[in-house]
């Protein structure tokens, strides 16, 4: 398929800048709630449902989702933590403004770590980069990666866990560029899973934010179950795609992990012909990348840089959760992949037409199989 297939028009307004909390007036329409008023629940943005083989859609509150699932039927999650990426410092002699992005800690012994700079035209091999009230923390240029890309040794005599409190003591939340606002203190627990457990995300799993212990509790008492797997994304996922033809785009590396207990939960899953739910397309991808001729998964630990797009045949979860999405975006392809191209933009009209909010902190679409 082509790039200008995905483009469609979404109105700026409808781009969400805070988590979606909203409430219905005296007339029974939907008023979202001001970002100094927003609702503590994570689960109350809205969810539109979308089935997959009819095209019927409905609209519903995320939290209402548990009513579409029976006994022994499985969501898989990630877990994947969020850590305060976004730097921002100052370089010897000139005393310019850096940002620096925190991509990834390559070497804890000797501190190093791969980064992405700005502005990138005034950050060179040997230059030395000083954060902190009192440029307490220091780092030194080492390495040229890519346009931006640099490996830097921070200078640090102390042991690696207090290095690391004291660099992320000093580091943001790192939002998505479509939220265009600077980070808050709020967005630190807001920008994050519930169930986050395993450090090395600097993007969180979106339709994973909007469970919450409620609505988790709610599916267990249904009968339907849920496990964990593992995938840290990238910024390359809100990257532009640069090539029309989407055969021509090359996804980022980025790490996953799928253990014994979801292969396990899936598999018994898969052969009793149940609902298996990838809650976000980082799930869906890590799945499909665990994925055996026969349907079933197996243990996997490393990296993938599997592009899921139209057409794609599945071979594992049969039902999605994920937030509505950005024109031309990596994740709304996955989603047209999964859901069918035709219906799944159809859809994303319907919500236009009905308000929906988008991106990182927009509604959810939840599309099944009937």
């Amino acid at each position: 398929m082509k790039l200008s297939q995905f483009k469609f028009r979404l109105p700026q307004e409808q781009i969400a800048l805070y988590p979606s909390s909203f409430m219905y007036d005296d007339d029974g329409k939907i008023v979202y709630k001001s970002k100094d008023n927003l609702l503590a629940d994570r689960d109350e943005c809205r969810l539109l449902v979308l089935h997959s083989k009819t095209g019927d859609i409905e609209h519903k509150i995320f939290k209402e989702l548990y009513t579409y699932f029976d006994e022994g039927d499985l969501f898989v999650l990630n877990d994947a933590q969020v850590f305060p990426a976004v730097m921002c410092g100052n370089k010897e002699k000139t005393n310019a403004n850096i940002e620096v992005f925190l991509l990834r800690e390559l070497n804890p012994r000797l501190k190093l770590w791969d980064v992405l700079v700005e502005p990138a035209r005034k950050i060179r091999v040997g230059n030395k980069l000083y954060f902190g009230p009192d440029n307490s923390l220091v780092a030194e240029v080492i390495d040229n990666t890519t346009a931006r890309g640099r490996t830097v040794r921070f200078l640090y005599d102390g042991s690696h866990d207090e290095f690391k409190r004291n660099l992320f003591a000093l580091g943001t939340t790192p939002l998505p560029k479509h939220i265009h606002r600077p980070a808050e203190p709020d967005d630190a627990e807001r920008f994050q899973t519930i169930f986050a457990s395993k450090e090395g995300a600097v993007v969180a799993p979106a339709a994973g934010c909007n469970f919450t212990r409620e609505l988790l509790k709610r599916l267990e008492i249904v009968g339907a179950s849920y496990t964990f797997t593992t995938l840290y994304s990238s910024v390359s996922i809100f990257n532009e795609i640069d090539v029309e033809d989407l055969s021509k785009h090359k996804m980022e590396s980025e790490q996953i992990e799928v253990n014994d207990e979801v292969c396990n939960l899936f598999n018994q899953a898969y052969r009793n012909d149940k609902k298996i739910c990838a809650v976000g397309t980082t799930v869906l991808r890590t799945l499909e990348s665990a994925a055996t001729t026969k349907g079933l998964i197996k243990p996997f630990s490393g990296w993938t840089n599997r592009f899921i797009f139209p057409p794609y045949e599945f071979n594992t979860a049969n039902c999605l959760i994920s937030n509505l999405q950005l024109p031309q975006s990596i994740m709304l392809m996955n989603q047209c992949a999964f859901g069918g191209y035709r219906k799944v933009m159809d859809a994303y009209q319907a919500a236009i037409h009905e308000g929906y909010r988008f991106g990182f902190y927009g509604d959810a679409i939840m599309i099944l199989p009937d």
